[in-house]
């Protein structure tokens, strides 16, 4: 992956954390990884452990981000998810999977969509 897509997805992730926190969630991990692969974020709202996924485009022109989450994506994220809770020993009352999409902007704060429950 080249530095300035990086550069993208760790800016993305960034106003996605502080999005979160600013509606509420407790950010407990972020950038976790595993064998398997990364969870982004893992968030407690209320009683639900939530993992999120960020998704960050500069454009639509390959579909928006949060239709970048297909479905063998979706089954990864649940796997991880799994692993997370078994590596710190949570035990949640329910968990969610949702998707925040960040979309920059040539001027002022990006565009930020949060989807919760979206797999």
């Amino acid at each position: 992956m080249g530095a300035a897509k990086n550069a993208v997805g760790a800016y993305g992730e960034r106003v996605a954390a502080r999005h979160l926190q600013q509606a509420g969630l407790v950010v407990l991990d972020r950038n976790w990884r595993c064998a398997e692969g990364e969870l982004d974020i893992v968030a407690r709202d209320g009683s639900a452990l939530v993992f999120c996924e960020v998704k960050t485009r500069r454009s639509d022109r390959h579909g928006t981000p949060a239709e970048a989450v297909v479905a063998d994506k979706a089954a990864r994220l649940r796997r991880l998810a799994c692993e997370w809770i078994r590596a710190s020993g949570v035990h949640p009352e329910t968990i969610r999977f949702d998707v925040v999409s960040v979309r920059p902007q040539r001027s002022g704060p990006a565009h930020v969509e949060h989807l919760r429950g979206a797999f």
